[in-house]
């Protein structure tokens, strides 16, 4: 993969050096190690030069990234995907549930990676699959994956520091009540299991989820859910720890009458572009197997 970022220096950036300025771009310790070995990957006006120099207003910063590798471990399959959004930076994927992230020992060659190294191949491009925001299997709808390692680095940070915001959508049985409100229950993992995790008040690690009711019909309510924290199947458990949880959970709720996945589903992704500081705004709509349980 390669990409060639151009940066106009501003009065606002001028008198620092070039490193200084990447890391106040979000360019990580890695990046910039990176390119220090790389030659000719930093070029002011035109020159290659060090990371020590000095930055002038109206200083045109070039950052070429080379990446010639792919994802050794994750084999091209053809699989559909749909693309929401793509540039030289990042994808915006809404994944189908039942599709895994990562190639597994059980499921190695069904998973996103694999689709989208075949999509990749095609193009004759090498990728190294890196995934921001993370779904289970079962969860529908929207996930980032960067497409270099800069966009990856500035992307990861900004998960940590929750500039990304998630919203989910999910069903549950009967009226939600309250309509709203904030779960507050710290999750660890359980003690028979490997997979699971539960509240735990005494071991546990903080979880906040904000919850809000849309709409209910059939006997189900429709719910908007955003992220305070971002804990193993927060949102499964602490539904579940309030009176309400997900349809279709097969690990903490496994009510199938209407479907066969936890109803939960990744519905909108706001944050800033990691190159351009661009605002992106991205949402997904409900689907099939969710929007009959409503309709």
């Amino acid at each position: 993969m390669n990409r060639t970022i151009t940066y106009l220096i501003s009065d606002k950036d001028a008198g620092f050096t070039i490193e200084q300025n990447l890391r106040h771009r979000g360019y990580s310790a890695k990046n910039i190690t990176h390119l220090k070995k790389t030659p000719e990957s930093v070029l002011l006006n035109g020159i290659w030069v060090h990371m020590t120099h000095r930055l002038t207003s109206g200083d045109e910063l070039v950052i070429r990234i080379v990446e010639e590798q792919s994802s050794e471990r994750v084999p091209p399959v053809e699989h559909p995907i749909h693309i929401v959004y793509e540039d030289e930076d990042i994808l915006v994927i809404d994944k189908q549930a039942g599709m895994p992230i990562h190639p597994s020992l059980n499921n190695y060659y069904n998973s996103l990676a694999n689709a989208l190294a075949w999509y990749f191949e095609q193009q004759k491009k090498p990728f190294i699959f890196r995934c921001v925001n993370r779904l289970d299997r079962d969860t529908s709808g929207l996930t980032i994956i960067a497409k270099h390692v800069v966009s990856a680095a500035i992307l990861s940070s900004m998960n940590a520091r929750r500039e990304i915001h998630r919203e989910y959508r999910a069903i549950v049985r009967g009226h939600l009540t309250p309509e709203s409100g904030v779960i507050t229950a710290p999750l660890g993992r359980k003690d028979s299991s490997i997979i699971e995790r539960t509240v735990d008040f005494d071991h546990g690690e903080k979880a906040v989820t904000y919850y809000q009711f849309l709409e209910e019909k059939n006997g189900h309510s429709l719910v908007s859910l955003r992220l305070g924290t971002g804990r193993t199947h927060q949102i499964r458990i602490h539904m579940k720890y309030i009176g309400f949880p997900l349809i279709g959970d097969y690990l903490y709720n496994p009510d199938m009458e209407h479907i066969t996945r936890q109803a939960l589903h990744s519905y909108r992704l706001t944050f800033l572009h990691p190159i351009t500081g661009q605002k992106m705004d991205f949402t997904a709509p409900l689907p099939d197997d969710m929007k009959k349980i409503l309709n």
